[in-house]
């Protein structure tokens, strides 16, 4: 739609670049860095956060104060959800150099190979299977542990092992053992079943970003352009060709684009961003009063997320984080702990413990494990309330392949206004039937003989929950976000009405324009997301630097031909 005579005077040109990235969460800052290493390319990177530089971000336990808070999070509501029993849930989205790598659980996680050579056969692109995919996790990772077969060294992207331990996760790692969980010291090898400690993003007990990582060696290149505090409101074409973007900042700028422009503004930001530019469903779109570039019925559904289903025990006879923080002198200790060493509980991330099991041993179609778990020795009544005042853990326990669906719309034409986002949780009876499974097999880790001496008592959601129905309803109580929307503009064959981009990532339909970032995903992997994500980034850099050489041996060739003509 055209703009208003005024808003279209007080744009200014930001200038010319080969590349326009908007978004620098983890995808972004991987692009930023991969696409300047060539000096020749220009490009100009958009965020509409600010710095990383809030000391919270740094300090591990400092989600508590990155979430929810406006300088990092874009303080996004979920609609109320049935499946929920009517609750709305806060969506976390990091909005801040980093993106979601700034404020989210640092925990690394690829998922399971099946997950990769899935994509594959729905993309029909053999580039996305788990043979194909491992190569360049490898090449971006600096593992604790060197160099190997599943793990690289000397990359950007620091894993490390958790630097502190609690009787009571040992504990539960014992019970779940018993329960048929077998122990692993590795859940990134394709097949991540098993219990044991989460590694993470992670440097000497201080978060590892994609900031740090990708972004800040980026930044010292002559050839990258970062802005920050610009929400950008759309992408530019003419005709069906993508040219540029259109972003506020102290006024409206226009920055073009040589040769693409790349959206990574997240799952949540990325589809909304397309409708607001024109693509999407026709219909919806004329209901914004929003003129269609390419009817895209795709774009903002096929939301996935992992629904974790937040079970506490009360424990008699160790220690937790509970009590360890209750008072002033062990949250000065604790503090002293820190400063001194990087370890202790200020270098926790969220979640130490995880296991991934079957919700279903019984079932023989179920090949591999579908739940995850997070364990954590804490407990409280719901994110951002002080925890218990008694010892007690917490064992989050999510379904890894939904079969649920949501969506994520705009809702104006105004790209201030936060879109609307359904997630449909457990809307399927399959989904219900794994989250009543999940309940029991939590109860029944609970229950074993490692964990027997320290009394467990259910708190949430409480043992009056019994029957099917009723663990259905319970987990509709506890259940909540564990911050891994996907899905949202996924990637298909050329045939699939409802893929948003194809295999290279290019949006269908127009030319000029990617989406690299979560939403891309065809199904959500098993297991935490970010480091998926920065697989996709990576990937696309490779795309991004193939096409363009080619598009300069072409041009090459055909000014090669002219002359030859010309003569």
């Amino acid at each position: 739609m055209p703009a208003p005579r005024e808003a279209q005077a007080a744009r200014r040109l930001e200038g010319e670049f080969d590349y326009v990235i908007v978004g620098a969460g983890t995808a972004g800052c991987v692009l930023a860095n991969r696409l300047t290493e060539d000096a020749d390319v220009s490009v100009l990177l958009i965020e509409a956060g600010g710095t990383d530089d809030y000391h919270w971000i740094h300090i591990p336990v400092g989600y508590l104060y990155c979430i929810g808070n406006p300088r990092t999070d874009w303080l996004y509501k979920t609609a109320a959800e049935k499946g929920l029993n009517g609750r709305s849930l806060s969506y976390p989205r990091g909005r801040v150099l980093g993106g979601s790598s700034s404020i989210n659980g640092m925990i690394y996680m690829r998922g399971q190979r099946e997950d990769y050579d899935d994509w594959a056969r729905e993309t029909g692109d053999s580039g996305w299977s788990w043979d194909s995919v491992l190569p360049v996790f490898r090449r971006s990772e600096d593992h604790h542990g060197g160099a190997s077969e599943f793990h690289g060294a000397g990359g950007p992207w620091r894993v490390e092992k958790q630097r502190l331990r609690w009787q009571i996760l040992e504990s539960f790692a014992h019970a779940a053992q018993e329960q048929g969980i077998a122990a692993t010291g590795d859940f990134n090898r394709g097949d991540n079943s098993g219990v044991g400690y989460f590694e993470v993003n992670q440097k000497r007990g201080v978060r590892w970003n994609a900031s740090k990582a990708f972004l800040r060696a980026a930044m010292k290149r002559p050839n990258l352009t970062v802005v920050t505090g610009a929400l950008t409101q759309r992408v530019i074409f003419e005709g069906k060709r993508c040219v540029g973007v259109e972003y506020r900042g102290d006024v409206d700028y226009v920055a073009r684009a040589r040769c693409e422009v790349i959206l990574s503004a997240g799952a949540v930001n990325s589809p909304q961003l397309l409708e607001l530019s024109g693509i999407g469903a026709a219909a919806r779109l004329a209901q914004l009063g929003i003129g269609v570039v390419q009817d895209l019925r795709g774009v903002g559904e096929n939301l996935q997320d992992h629904l974790q289903l937040r079970m506490a025990f009360r424990v008699n006879g160790v220690r937790t984080l509970n009590t360890a923080s209750a008072h002033w002198w062990g949250k000065l200790m604790i503090g002293v702990q820190y400063a001194l060493f990087q370890s202790g509980p200020m270098s926790m991330a969220p979640s130490q413990l995880g296991a991934f099991a079957k919700s279903d041993p019984s079932d023989s179609a179920l090949t591999r494990p579908d739940l995850e778990y997070h364990v954590q020795p804490l407990s409280l009544d719901r994110f951002g309330e002080p925890l218990h005042r008694f010892n007690a853990f917490t064992a989050s326990v999510c379904n890894l392949r939904p079969t649920s669906r949501g969506s994520i719309h705009a809702v104006s034409a105004d790209p201030s206004q936060a879109p609307a986002i359904a997630p449909n949780y457990l809307s399927t009876d399959h989904d219900l039937r794994v989250a009543a499974n999940s309940i029991r097999l939590t109860r029944r880790i609970a229950a074993s003989a490692a964990l027997a001496r320290y009394q467990p008592h259910e708190i949430l959601p409480g043992l009056a929950f019994q029957t099917e129905e009723q663990l259905r309803e319970a987990a509709g109580n506890v259940g909540t976000t564990i911050f891994h929307p996907v899905g949202t503009c996924r990637m298909g064959r050329a045939d699939d009405p409802d893929a948003v981009v194809d295999a290279r990532l290019r949006v269908r339909g127009v030319e000029g324009l990617r989406v690299v970032d979560a939403s891309i995903m065809p199904t959500i992997t098993s297991g935490n997301t970010n480091s998926p994500t920065l697989m996709i980034a990576e990937r696309a850099a490779e795309m991004l630097r193939a096409d363009r050489r080619e598009t300069a041996r072409a041009q090459t060739e055909a000014a090669a031909g002219a002359t030859l003509t010309t003569a």
